[in-house]
């Protein structure tokens, strides 16, 4: 029962680990050629926005649509590392209520 607990606390502690890094990480993604582009942090967290002027340009409704797909699409990147992240801890399963 011991030797349980003690893979339970190891493994928690990777987890905090893992989030502690994911945190620490930034991605990336731009649409719209590049005229937009959204960092978010390994955790998912927005944490800028960019708009080169020349998008304002293209209209209201197609800049709205780039900031959605550079938002949308790091947002989708970032889940990817967490679960990467996670699988190297949880052996690939998906356990419930260890997931990010």
């Amino acid at each position: 029962m011991n030797a349980i607990m003690r893979q339970a606390q190891k493994m928690q502690e990777k987890m905090a680990k893992i989030q502690e890094d994911l945190a620490g990480e930034k991605i990336e993604h731009s649409a719209g050629g590049g005229m937009v582009k959204c960092i978010v942090s390994g955790q998912g967290e927005v944490l800028s926005i960019s708009i080169d002027p020349e998008a304002l340009s293209e209209g209201h409704e197609i800049l709205e649509d780039m900031v959605l797909v550079a938002v949308r699409e790091a947002i989708a990147k970032s889940q990817v590392l967490q679960q990467e992240r996670m699988s190297e801890v949880t052996g690939g399963m998906n356990i419930p209520g260890m997931g990010m």
